[in-house]
Parts: structure tokens; C-alpha cells; sequence
């Protein structure tokens, strides 16, 4: 079996997830359950299945569709549950609205003993070759519509719907000939059914069947391009709509957003299955404590990468291939942001004009022009190569604390400046969990939780102009938290921003002064919007419980960052950050990350240099056994 990262590697000894399929069976292997099945495994979980129809199907027809009977379904549904509880649940094909409704009741049942386990429904209607798949649904596209089944019984009850454009006008019983049409039935499907959607836009077909008609192959593709465009469609993009329903465990910023993922589309005709691989493969990421947002991105890659290698193995369309878990960071969608509510969240939730830090950091005039800027128009090209790896990486608070690290000989270090004024005469520890958390979110109006006034705008000034000085005079690669028009003021090496800070920074303006450019990230999801800016660095976190406020994330762990480590490895210097110290630091090293973050491991030391030191060595140490170990494992092969 394939490791998690596609290779010959054994998998974890761990048990992996249980995932469950409820879904038809396809005689031709694939899609339906044998699809499902197979990407299950592919991923790294253990697949279980729940049968709801039998058809007699090949690659170009489907003659025969059999629903099971009810004890049946029932049956297999309590006897799985008896013994291999799931982890995540996918639902495809359900032939008639009996067994809709009998499903939405277990599901509520199911849903009081196991809350946190995430449903999938990918509402399938018609085969890849175009024969009907529900009883109940007719060929006539006209009258589809009135035939489709209702999913309604599951409102409330699923995390996720994945219709295709025409599932999506069926469902919604709308017109979703345009671009902008598709979106709004896709927003209209997650009011009515209380959950998040993933509208797939990959097969959109719009005036083909009109344009197909002519003699010409070069006169076909130029009009059918001609119609894509006129209804707002890039013909050379697959582009689906993701539209998030207070997701779990998700960042603020996100768990309610709206999101096109475009990726480049593939040219086959072997897209058999791709639906069912889509959501059974969402469900397995979804299973390994991934968020949706994750789950649907790397789902997506999955599927691209599928269809890539694909090959024909009957009459008709073939089954996607089973390529492992995507780490190809050019099959992964681009996010584009199209919701603005996101930004004005952030204005409405964190700034407070009247308020000093704010007026210092962010000017009115800044709001209007940045809020204005799409985010993905702002770069034409990277940003400030990094002049050495960054190692263990110190985040400070406390100006005496930084000046003695960068005399001991510290090249990398972060001022992480509370906005407290009692707290920056003391060597209290920035929150690991904050590091990438807004300063404008972390300000209140007035007085700070422990009663002292906040820091004034000319006392983080001179406190920041003090710490970029003390840089420059050591040669070192010093980065500002957040505070980034007094970084670019005062010519810091670099900055360090949140997700959040993203919507509100003009990030044109830092590339434009030559600073460096670091990014938090805390999921596969932010670590691709990361990508997007071509940042300097990426800080992955955080990977350990930190003993600061609870996140709306749970700390990421190994197996992830080996993930994340594995995507853009050899693109950026990648920092694991959150609760690492000597305990750990082998382990993190393992995943193949190249630098650390360290807070309170130095911090809270009672000698910070001596802590470093020790911290720097150990961090070596673990270069070298790593290097000795591939060198051995070379020298094994050519014996």
C-alpha cells in the first residue's frame, strides 16, 4: 500500500481512519463504491461501504439500476456502525426519495452519538456516458428538474453538498447558465440546506450542444470558446465555487467565506468516476483531521492529478488513475477570495478609528486603497530572497532580550511587540498561538485586559525603530510582527504577517521597499494563500498544544507538517512553529522541515542565550544524523 505521500513507503503502523461510502455499485469498477473504495485506500484509509443500489453498468451504458431494500440498507448500516465507527461518511448514489428520507432519519440518529463526523453528499443523478442513475429521474432535460430527488431531509445534517452545474440547476431549479448564475445557485443551495458547497464547474457545457453541430473541429473550438467567455467561463480553467457554512475548526476569516478554486483544466475523456473520487476523496482528508477547506483542496489536486494519468480501459470514458497524495504544488487550485464581507469582518471586528496603535499602523486612506486591492493583483513577483536559513528562529518580545540574542550571534529573530505597556518591561513570552494573529486584532479600545493603558503610536514607534537599529547593527535578518508601515519606515529586514493581517496590508508597498515577507499558515488552505503571494518564508503551526489561549484550529502535529513539508519543500524556507522545544526537536526534524520557531522554549529559559545555544546545537546535531542516514542508505544501494 502507498504511503501518505504517494511513494513505496510503508504506511503508519497507526490504525487509519475508518471512512464509509454509501453509494451504488458500478459492474464496470469505475465509479460508485469501487471508486470510492479505491481512493480511500489511496489516501491512507481504511474504506468500509454501505450499498444502495446495484446497476449493471460498463464504460458506455447503463442498463439496469436496482435499489436495495430497506432492511437491506438498514441492516448494513447498523452492523457497520456495531464495530467500525467512521471517521468521516461519504453518501453518492441514492436511487429514490424512500431512501433519501430513511438515510436523513439515521443520519439524525447517528449525528447524537457522533456530532463531530462529517458527511459528504455527493448528489449523483446521471453516469459519466449519460444514462440516468435515480429511478425517479427522466432523460428529458426539461422535465429533470421536477423529477430530481429532494435533499432537503438532510438540511442541517451534512457538512458538505458537491453538485456539477447541471446537479446544481436540478437542486436549486434555477438557471444556472452563467458564471455569476452558477455562484448564486450554489449560495442558494447552502442557505436552503445549512450547509457548506462545492459547486464543480469542470464539466460546464454551456451552448456546446448548439456549436457542436458545425463541420469545422477549428470553427467548433473557437465559438464554443466564444460562449464560455460570454458567460463568464474560462474555457482553459476547470473552476469550482466553495462556499463555506460555519465550518469547524476553521480559521474566522474563512469558516463562513467564499472561494473560486481554479485549476488548469485537463484535456481527456477519461473523467469516468471523477465525481465519486472527488467527495470519497474529501471525505478521507476530512477523516485524517484535516478542515473542509483542506479537504477540498487537496480532494481537487487529487482529482487532477487522477485525470492526468488516466487511461482508457473499455469502450467509453476510463476511471481516473490512483496517483497517492497529491504534493505537486501545481495541481492545487488557485484561491481566488471573492467574498469582501472578509475584509470588512476584519475592519468592522478589529479597528477602532479613535484608537492610537490603529491610527499609527493603518490610516484611513490605507483602508479604502488596500480593502479596493484584490489581494491577487498585487504581485508581479517574489518577494526578498532570504540571505541565510533561518535555523532556529527566536520570536521576542522584550528589547533587551533581543539585543542580547543578536550579540550572542543570532542572524534571524522576530520582535513580536505586545501592545501592553506593562507587558513590554518584562521578558514575558508572545503567545505561540498568536504569531500570526493581527495586531489590529489583538487591540481593544481603552485599557488592555490587565487595566493599563495600551501602547501609545510614539511608544511603539521608538520601541520599533530601537529594535530595526539593533538589527542593522548586528547584520541581522530582523523581522517585525504585524506593524508593517513602521517596518517599512524604518527599513526593517522584514515582516511577518497573519492570514489576517493579509486583507489588510499593503503588501505592494512592503515589495515595494525590499523587505522580506513571512506568512503564517495552519492549514493546507492558508498554506496555498500563502503560496500565492510568494512570501519569503511560510511559518507552519502550530504543530504542538502551546500553553496560550485556545485556537480555533487544533495544533496541526507531525503527520501534517510532513504533509505540508512535502508540498512546497524546495520552493520556500518552511518554519515549523508552536510548543517546540528540545522534547520534540528530533521529531520535528524528522518531517524534513528546515527551520524552527521557538517562543517559550527561549523565552521562559532562565539563561535565553544559553537556551538558544543548546536549542541551535541539538537542531544541527539532528542535520548531521540526517545527513549520515541518507548517506548510508546510498552507499546500501550501491553495495
Amino acid at each position: 500500500m502507498l504511503g501518505i505521500h504517494g511513494d513505496n513507503a510503508p504506511m503508519n503502523t497507526e490504525h487509519p481512519a475508518f471512512v464509509w461510502t454509501i453509494a451504488g455499485s458500478d459492474s464496470g469498477g469505475g465509479a460508485g463504491i469501487q471508486a470510492d473504495l479505491a481512493t480511500i485506500q489511496d489516501l491512507g484509509c481504511h474504506g468500509c461501504c454501505v450499498i444502495t443500489t446495484v446497476t449493471a453498468q460498463s464504460s458506455v451504458a447503463v442498463t439496469l439500476v436496482e435499489p436495495v431494500s430497506a432492511a437491506m440498507l438498514m441492516a448494513q448500516l447498523t452492523t457497520l456502525l456495531s464495530d467500525l465507527p467512521p471517521k468521516a461518511i461519504k453518501i453518492g448514489l441514492l436511487p429514490d426519495q424512500t431512501q433519501v428520507a430513511l438515510l436523513a432519519d439515521w443520519i439524525a440518529s447517528f449525528k447524537i452519538h457522533y456530532p463531530s463526523v462529517p458527511v459528504i453528499v455527493d448528489p449523483v443523478m446521471v453516469a459519466s456516458c449519460g444514462d440516468a442513475l435515480a429511478v425517479d429521474n427522466c432523460q428529458d432535460i426539461k422535465s429533470a428538474a421536477k423529477s430530481a430527488l429532494d435533499f432537503k431531509p438532510f438540511k442541517g445534517l451534512i457538512e458538505l453538498i458537491t453538485p456539477n452545474v447541471l446537479e446544481l440547476g436540478r437542486l436549486t431549479h434555477s438557471d444556472v447558465s452563467t458564471k455569476a448564475q452558477f455562484a448564486a445557485a450554489a449560495l442558494a443551495l447552502s442557505q436552503s440546506l445549512d450547509c457548506s458547497v462545492l459547486a464543480k464547474g469542470g464539466d460546464v457545457s454551456f451552448g456546446s450542444t448548439d456549436i457542436l453541430d458545425g463541420t469545422h473541429a477549428q470553427t467548433h473550438a473557437n465559438a464554443l470558446d466564444t460562449a464560455y467567455k460570454s458567460n463568464g467561463w474560462d474555457l482553459a480553467l476547470a473552476e469550482d465555487y466553495l462556499v463555506c457554512r460555519q465550518v469547524r475548526a476553521s480559521s474566522e476569516l474563512h469558516q463562513n467565506g467564499r472561494f473560486w478554486l481554479a485549476s488548469q483544466r485537463v484535456n481527456t475523456r477519461h473523467n469516468h468516476g471523477s465525481g465519486c473520487t472527488l467527495s470519497s476523496a474529501i471525505a478521507a482528508v476530512l477523516a485524517q483531521g484535516f478542515v473542509l477547506q483542506d479537504a477540498v483542496v487537496v480532494a481537487k489536486a487529487y482529482v487532477s492529478q487522477g485525470l492526468s494519468a488516466a487511461i482508457g480501459l473499455g469502450q467509453g470514458p476510463g476511471p481516473l488513475a490512483r496517483t497517492g497524495w497529491p504534493n505537486d504544488v501545481s495541481r492545487y487550485a488557485k484561491i481566488n477570495l471573492c467574498d469582501s464581507n472578509f475584509i470588512s469582518h476584519q475592519l468592522n471586528q478589529h479597528l477602532d478609528v479613535g484608537n492610537d496603535l490603529v491610527a499609527t499602523v493603518l490610516s484611513a486612506t490605507d483602508l479604502v486603497r488596500i480593502a479596493s486591492t484584490p489581494p491577487q493583483n498585487i504581485l508581479s513577483h517574489c518577494f526578498k530572497v532570504l540571505d541565510a536559513e533561518l535555523g532556529v528562529y527566536p520570536v521576542v518580545s522584550d528589547l533587551t532580550m533581543l539585543e542580547s540574542l543578536l550579540a550572542a550571534g543570532v542572524k534571524t529573530v522576530q520582535l513580536r511587540i505586545k501592545t501592553d505597556i506593562s507587558e513590554l518591561t518584562t521578558t514575558t513570552a508572545p503567545a505561540e498561538s498568536d504569531l500570526g494573529k493581527s495586531a489590529l486584532g489583538r487591540c481593544e479600545s481603552g485599557k488592555s485586559k490587565s487595566g493599563e493603558p495600551e501602547l501609545i503610536g510614539s511608544e511603539l514607534e521608538a520601541q520599533i525603530q530601537t529594535a530595526i537599529a539593533l538589527g542593522k547593527h548586528f547584520n541581522a535578518q530582523l523581522f517585525i510582527n504585524d506593524h508593517w508601515q513602521l517596518a517599512i519606515k524604518y527599513h526593517a529586514f522584514g515582516v511577518h504577517l497573519g492570514q489576517e493581517d493579509l486583507a489588510v496590508t499593503d503588501l505592494a508597498a512592503i515589495q515595494a521597499a525590499g523587505l522580506a515577507l513571512g506568512i503564517s499558515s495552519h492549514s493546507y488552505f492558508e498554506l496555498l494563500l500563502a503560496h500565492q503571494y510568494s512570501p519569503s518564508y511560510i511559518a507552519l503551526g502550530h504543530i504542538f498544544p502551546t500553553t496560550t489561549k485556545q485556537m480555533p484550529s487544533a495544533p496541526q502535529g507531525l503527520a501534517k507538517l510532513k504533509h505540508y513539508v512535502a508540498l512546497l519543500q524546495g520552493h520556500y524556507p518552511l518554519v515549523a512553529i508552536g510548543g517546540i522545544d528540545l522534547t520534540n526537536l528530533a521529531k520535528v526534524k524528522a518531517t524534513g522541515v528546515g527551520n524552527i520557531a521557538v517562543v517559550r522554549a527561549i523565552t521562559k529559559a532562565k539563561e535565553p542565550v544559553a537556551a538558544f545555544a543548546e536549542l541551535s546545537q541539538a537542531w544541527e546535531q539532528c542535520s548531521l544524523c540526517e545527513e549520515l542516514a541518507v548517506k548510508q542508505e546510498l552507499d546500501a544501494k550501491h553495495e
